[in-house]
């Protein structure tokens, strides 16, 4: 049987794609929204003009902030950065899944390491934002 176009193929048993990084992160999705309400030019240092833009588009944009936040925060944690800008992760939204988009000082810990990209998971409740990335 053939994979519907676009689909990926199913993966043989015993076969995985190799992981070099694994990181989570959890957020009160109001502990981010108190700090934007605040600090109003936060959110211009954490995200990028187009995730902004993004959240923006949606009925309640906190949300989704701070799914990104908990993204960023989570590939930083898989690549091991201690110093670094938060929009050197960046969360780019496509019609499927989000794909990471890294510069600077993420890019280049990428690169050090030998990482090919990351893949991120998020998920939001009312209540809590949640971000899984592992690198590959």
């Amino acid at each position: 049987m053939r994979a519907p176009s676009g689909a990926r193929p199913a993966a043989r048993p015993g076969s995985f794609p190799a992981v070099s990084g694994l990181g989570i992160d959890l957020l009160e999705v109001e502990r981010l929204e108190r700090a934007l309400e605040r600090r109003p030019r936060l959110a211009e240092r954490l995200f990028t003009e187009a995730e902004r833009e993004y959240a923006e588009s949606r009925a309640r944009p906190v949300m989704h902030l701070a799914a990104r936040f908990c993204a960023k925060e989570a590939v930083a944690k898989a690549l091991g950065l201690t110093a670094w800008s938060f929009r050197d992760v960046e969360v780019v939204a496509t019609s499927a899944a989000p794909e990471i988009r890294l510069s600077g000082s993420a890019a280049a810990r990428a690169a050090e390491l030998g990482v090919e990209g990351a893949t991120v998971s998020l998920t939001h409740t009312g209540r809590l934002a949640a971000a899984v990335a592992v690198l590959r």
